[in-house]
């Protein structure tokens, strides 16, 4: 019986693996060369403003991408607004009151239709301004491969199940991204994305005063540390209180959010478990990270671009939406 089973996932294999590798290699990184040959630079310009209005909302873009691409795929599914007969993305509960730029996106899409109408999607719009987001914060370019459509679709449900939670344990991330197609080194390298950005209170408190159903602070966080994020996030109340995910250089995306880890200054319980957890394979990286901004800045790209390569919408797949939130 697990012979049978085994040569049927075989065949399985064979019939997606080969239509995965086709829509990947529809991705291209001059998709746009003839019909949108402005693209890129609307977008950048449109991230340079909102990042000058905001430092923080490089993060959130970055953040966007993520949350879109982990549901299912990089198809612009997290930008749709609820309808009477959907519910959208947008207040599953990782992303209710907590992702956020929608508007960003809107204002880069609307400059894009300007110069060229129905051409771009906003899964790529997403993907490129999430690429700009790290370059503006001091992080290392890399061409964005781009080709995708926008989903006709959202799921609520996926969005609950799929995403990595703040509080989770290092096997249930590995798993998670394991799930999504992407390597115990790319969690690790996925993971540097919170070298910016802030978190609220609601995110870290169990840490500071419960962690575990123990009724004690976290063991691993440093006890400096935590003093300084209870200062921030009282017991009770204080939930949308924000504190940066990297205390050390907030808004520069660097290497010192894997320095902090080593040193139990992780925001996160997810952070703090790619070094506390003792696991061999994340621990590893995380101390190659730290000792080597080059390593950690030559593989940030190779990471981020296998997550835009989740499931992309290609050719009569999807649509060109004109407006992000809406389906045409």
């Amino acid at each position: 019986m697990r012979t049978r089973i085994s040569a049927i996932r075989i065949v399985l294999l064979a019939i997606i693996l080969p239509g995965i590798a086709s829509a990947n290699a529809q991705l291209t990184t001059d998709f746009y060369i003839k019909s949108c040959p402005s693209v890129q630079s609307i977008v950048r310009n449109g991230m340079m403003v909102a990042v000058r209005n905001e430092t923080r909302m490089a993060a959130s873009i970055l953040r966007l991408f993520f949350h879109d691409c982990f549901v299912q795929g990089c198809d612009a599914s997290i930008l749709l607004d609820d309808t009477s007969t959907m519910q959208g993305e947008k207040t599953a509960f990782p992303n209710a009151n907590s992702v956020r730029g929608f508007e960003v996106v809107d204002a880069i899409k609307a400059s894009v239709e300007q110069s060229c109408p129905g051409v771009v999607s906003c899964a790529d719009i997403l993907a490129l301004a999430a690429r700009d987001a790290v370059v503006l914060s001091g992080g290392p370019f890399w061409n964005v491969r781009l080709g995708r459509r926008d989903s006709l679709t959202a799921s609520y449900s996926l969005a609950n199940s799929n995403l990595p939670a703040p509080s989770e344990d290092i096997d249930t991330l590995i798993s998670k991204f394991a799930a999504q197609g992407l390597s115990v080194s790319d969690l690790v390298t996925l993971s540097g994305a919170h070298t910016i950005g802030q978190s609220r209170c609601v995110n870290f408190r169990d840490r500071l005063y419960d962690y575990d159903g123990s009724a004690q602070p976290d063991s691993t966080l440093s006890a400096a540390y935590l003093a300084q994020l209870q200062n921030v996030c009282p017991s009770s109340g204080g939930d949308d209180n924000l504190a940066p995910l990297e205390l050390t250089t907030p808004t520069r995306f660097d290497n010192i959010y894997y320095k902090n880890l080593l040193n139990g200054k992780g925001l996160l319980t997810s952070d703090q478990e790619l070094f506390s957890s003792n696991q061999t394979s994340t621990v590893s990286v995380v101390q190659n990270y730290a000792a080597s901004s080059r390593s950690f800045f030559t593989n940030f790209p190779t990471s981020m671009i296998a997550m835009g390569n989740i499931s992309p919408l290609t050719g009569s797949n999807g649509e060109v939406r004109i407006n992000c939130r809406v389906i045409n």
